[in-house]
């Protein structure tokens, strides 16, 4: 398996973004999403999202020079237009309008629409809480999960991230995840490794349970997290994320393809003192990891604590590449030379 270091897979990943025509400073941007999410371990959303971003653009679903818009702002509220720009362009626009938003009024709620795929979203909440604040991000995607009893794609995986600010010698917390059992990219790696997955997690196209990633990209859904939990939460992001921001639901006519989003930050300034933010989850990060693990455990891990382990560990070894991903970004490099 090749293994990269940073440099390398950025200086690639931009090299290959320009070539499709995006501007440096908006190549940037999407390589910083990409790249972190590698370096971070979540290599289901890293550059191996180069091959069907090329296919975005080829199909005309993305336009790299588009620069993304707040067209209209209410109160606490906003909305970005991507312009079906780089998702991950229009995400950070709407971050950064959350982030003033709150600032203003305490709270910030922003919605993005026109744009696919904006990446990683616990990069977005990361960003909110950085400054102090607490964020919350939701986005839907195209069908490919099934409702807890069913076997028909009704649903995107639906991600939503939580993130607040650290204590004094903590980092942000950070909760991110799908509202299916795996995220869909994650079967893309495990294809790629010729690996099964863990079992409940698909569904073939006949609703019988399978292991095989090719089970779900021949017709078969993704099973949501938690049974009538992870069902229930995929729901409401369709509405939050879909709906609101004007992308549709997925299901349903007239869905235009986008990350629906809604992202919050919530000046945590305005309930309690910063100081006491501060000691307080020093404090409770400090209980959390000085309790006794269970059986099988080294320790307790705080949310994001396994990113930030993977991003030292590869920042120092490099970052793997499968190897039929590598070649296919090859090939894809060098049919746009």
């Amino acid at each position: 398996m090749p293994t990269l270091s940073v440099g390398e897979l950025r200086a690639f990943t931009l090299d290959v973004l320009e070539k499709l025509g995006t501007p440096p400073n908006f190549a940037e941007v999407v390589c910083n999403n990409l790249v972190g999410a590698n370096l971070v371990g979540h290599d289901s959303h890293g550059v191996l999202r180069l091959i069907t971003y090329t296919q975005f653009v080829r199909d005309g679903l993305v336009v790299p020079a588009a620069v993304p818009i707040v067209d209209w702002r209410s109160g606490a509220t906003a909305h970005v237009d991507g312009r079906w720009g780089w998702g991950a362009v229009g995400a950070r626009l709407g971050t950064e309008t959350a982030i003033d938003l709150a600032r203003e009024f305490g709270v910030g709620i922003v919605t993005v629409d026109r744009c696919v795929h904006i990446g990683r979203i616990g990069e977005y909440v990361a960003l909110i809480a950085e400054t102090g604040m607490a964020g919350i991000a939701v986005c839907n995607c195209g069908p490919g999960v099934a409702p807890y009893g069913g076997r028909e794609r009704i649903f995107g995986t639906n991600p939503f991230a939580f993130a607040a600010p650290g204590g004094p010698d903590h980092p942000p917390v950070v909760v991110d995840f799908a509202t299916s059992g795996v995220a869909e990219g994650k079967l893309r790696v495990a294809r790629a490794k010729g690996e099964m997955v863990a079992p409940g997690l698909i569904v073939d196209r006949d609703g019988e349970p399978s292991q095989l990633p090719d089970a779900y990209y021949d017709g078969g859904a993704l099973l949501p997290f938690g049974g009538h939990k992870g069902y229930g939460l995929g729901l409401m992001v369709e509405v939050l994320g879909g709906l609101l921001s004007g992308a549709g639901i997925s299901s349903l006519p007239g869905y235009d393809s986008a990350n629906g989003t809604m992202l919050l930050a919530i000046d945590s300034t305005r309930f309690v003192a910063p100081d006491v933010l501060r000691d307080q989850m020093g404090a409770f990060a400090e209980r959390i990891s000085n309790s006794e693990p269970a059986h099988g455990f080294a320790r307790v891990l705080l949310p994001g604590e396994p990113e930030r382990m993977a991003e030292a560990q590869r920042s120092r070894d490099g970052i793997p590449i499968p190897e039929t991903t590598w070649a296919e970004l090859l090939q894809l490099r060098q049919t746009l030379m």
